[in-house]
């Protein structure tokens, strides 16, 4: 053993503390959790607890005894445990394989559970939240890391994340990058442009021609509203809207207010009146052009959706072909965000909004940094505040953390048609503007794009949108997640997206015979849409029209309000 005052004696005393600590807060959890109904079916499983307990016993001695044994390790991919310290430092070694041990315990008891469905899906996610915050390396006291970093800079590191705790604190919000390097309209949402229409819930933006051609059917593009427009205009080499310029296509852009009191009555139907209906009108009077193409993101595509079935029921035929971009029609498999909405849930939102009010955009946020909690919320808690690090500098982080506020009306009915009762998908179930709404009439050429490891729309989900409306389709599944898959430039020549027809009911049953091709599906798409221009003209030299002048250059007001 080391001499007791020396840094070894010290860490490791503060190891040995902090071990007990983890231990009592294992013990509150199961304590806790035993007054669960579902609870009472896991602690059946006696076989289970006898093998974790010989386990940890077989633990216990072997780091009473001196000695290392790799009874259980973590996943080569987990970065909470990548300090050498964990390995050779025993009483780290103990804590980190203890740890590991009853993680690993807990999720056999759920998955050993009565319970299927939702239910299951929903224990699931309960025990990975607790055992995610209650990981060692989230706390000073048991992070060695931490503890190295405080010895070294005689406790400056400590001060330091104290500092930036209380400055995240007065934000509301847990900081995931340097903020301070980027500002909309300095070095983010910069592509060339004006905004031409304005109303009390979007600005429209039109931007400048790349090209001395230009398609004669307009582009315009629906984002997601619970989060900013420049998502898809970042930075000029990784911004979609630059490439569809440079593709050769006249783009106008929707940027959705940050609502506030004035418009918290706002619905669902004003969405697309005030919002998808009227940008497609203004684009199309500006242009001149009879038809347009339309892009939908995320819940902008949802929104996009239900438009087209609406102006499919008015026979309005002025759009000519449709992209959507990780986007649900279909609810059924809604993933993780569907464990957060039940009836009980959905009925207290719209006690509390569903007649007016707003919808923190922190809230939304927290939902979905809570779905990759090590990766978005654990992590910045790890460097920020332990380490008194400053998290580097990330466009799509800085876009992540930029929310916007939701009119209560608006978000309650989204809530409850799609994710909670799933009535989008079933013809006439929902009427829209004052007409049923029916995906299956919507007979456009359409480009679905997916990703693979999208948490918030499963490719799966997004793949059934395949089976609810006709025309022309074609699908492709992209790698990574749901922004790191869609924002993936050409010119990154990363990593790779899948296609093939036919296109089978099953999305597992498509994927068994898709061929995989290395690099962006920005160049197949762009192929795709070039059969949908409607031939071509001369580039405008002006944005807007007399009826239609600029008002200001983008990225507009709009984009720039932020929560905080």
């Amino acid at each position: 053993m080391h001499q007791s005052g020396s840094p070894d004696a010290l860490l490791a005393a503060i190891a040995q503390s902090g071990n007990e600590v983890t231990q009592g807060w294992m013990q509150l959890m199961a304590g806790a959790g035993s007054a669960m109904p579902w609870m009472e079916g896991l602690q059946r499983s006696h076989a289970l607890q006898a093998a974790y307990l010989e386990k940890q016993t077989r633990l216990w001695n072997s780091m009473l005894a001196g000695r290392r044994e790799a009874i259980v390790d973590a996943v080569p991919s987990d970065r909470r445990f990548a300090a050498r310290e964990w390995r050779e430092n025993p009483y780290y070694d103990y804590l980190r394989q203890s740890y590991l041990l009853a993680a690993r315990y807990y999720q056999e008891l759920v998955e050993h559970a009565d319970l299927v469905g939702e239910a299951k899906e929903r224990a699931r996610f309960a025990a990975r939240q607790w055992l995610d915050a209650m990981c060692p390396a989230n706390f000073a006291a048991t992070n060695p890391e931490a503890m190295r970093q405080a010895l070294a800079t005689k406790g400056e590191s400590l001060t330091r994340g104290l500092a930036n705790l209380l400055g995240d604190v007065h934000k509301g919000r847990i900081s995931q990058t340097d903020e301070a390097a980027f500002e909309v309209g300095r070095n983010l949402a910069v592509t060339p442009g004006a905004v031409v229409f304005e109303n009390e819930l979007i600005q429209l933006i039109q931007y400048r021609a790349k090209t001395a051609q230009v398609a004669k059917h307009p582009l315009v593009m629906v984002p997601p509203c619970i989060n900013k427009y420049y998502i898809l205009d970042l930075q000029p080499e990784n911004s979609f809207v630059g490439h569809a310029l440079a593709s050769g296509h006249t783009v106008f852009m929707i940027s959705w207010r940050n609502a506030g009191p004035d418009i918290a009555q706002l619905t669902w139907d004003d969405y697309l009146e005030k919002g998808v209906f009227t940008a497609f009108r203004v684009a199309r009077e500006i242009t001149g052009a009879q038809q347009l193409n339309a892009l939908g993101f995320c819940v902008g595509g949802t929104l996009l959706g239900a438009a087209l079935a609406v102006m499919k029921q008015k026979n309005e035929n002025s759009v000519a072909s449709v992209t959507f971009l990780a986007t649900m029609l279909d609810f059924g498999e809604s993933g993780q965000i569907g464990l957060f909405v039940d009836e009980a849930s959905v009925t207290a939102r719209e006690a509390a909004l569903g007649r007016g009010g707003i919808l923190p955009g922190g809230e939304l946020a927290f939902v979905f940094s809570s779905l990759r909690a090590n990766d978005l919320v654990w992590n910045y808690v790890v460097n920020n505040y332990l380490l008194g690090g400053q998290p580097p500098a990330f466009d799509l982080l800085y876009w992540n953390s930029d929310g916007t506020n939701l009119p209560g009306p608006m978000y309650c009915y989204y809530l409850r048609n799609t994710y909670l009762e799933n009535k989008l998908r079933v013809p006439g179930a929902l009427s829209n503007c004052g007409v049923p709404v029916d995906l299956g009439r919507v007979d456009l050429p359409s480009y679905t794009v997916a990703t693979r490891e999208d948490h918030i729309v499963p490719w799966r989900s997004a793949y059934r949108t395949l089976n609810l409306i006709g025309g022309e389709k074609t699908f492709v599944l992209g790698a990574s997640g749901h922004i790191a898959g869609i924002v993936n430039p050409l010119s990154k020549n990363r990593r790779s997206y899948w296609t093939g027809t036919p296109y089978p009911a099953e999305p597992d049953a498509w994927l068994e015979t898709a061929q995989e091709t290395p690099g962006s599906w920005w160049g197949c798409w762009t192929d795709w849409l070039a059969q949908h221009r409607g031939g071509t003209g001369q580039a405008p030299t002006n944005l807007g029209t007399k009826k239609y002048p600029p008002i200001e250059p983008a990225p507009g007001r709009y984009v720039k309000k932020r929560l905080h």
